[in-house]
């Protein structure tokens, strides 16, 4: 298990590339490996910084795209931090990212956590 963001981009990474680039070296588009490890990054940190510690993190590739799934011990749902049009404030972006990113996102709730699953599709 990832210890943090970091670590969890560089396991994306790594599948990404292990996976995806074709004897003729074609591979992802940028702004879709960029798109996977926003999204990597996102739930991992949320998991540590809301979500009472990171419990579990799968990164694989299916069919349908990368398929991230991210465990944390709080039973509290993401939230969007609405903002008022032209203040100055930091934080809340990162859930609504996610969930413009991603193909779908679910959550399950479990006693002592929660577990997201986003898909990004990758074509």
């Amino acid at each position: 298990m990832p210890r943090n963001a970091a670590a969890a981009r560089e396991t994306v990474t790594r599948l990404l590339a292990s996976r995806i680039h074709g004897p003729a070296g074609e591979g992802l588009a940028e702004v879709v490996v960029s798109d996977a490890l926003l999204v990597t990054s996102e739930l991992v940190t949320n998991a540590f910084r809301h979500g009472g510690g990171l419990t579990g993190f799968t990164a694989e590739l299916t069919g349908e795209g990368l398929l991230l799934a991210v465990a944390d011990a709080s039973t509290d749902a993401p939230v969007a931090s609405p903002h008022p049009p032209r203040t100055a404030h930091v934080g809340g972006y990162g859930w609504p990212l996610v969930c413009r990113l991603a193909e779908r996102v679910s959550i399950t709730f479990h006693p002592g956590g929660k577990r997201i699953v986003a898909l990004i599709a990758l074509a």
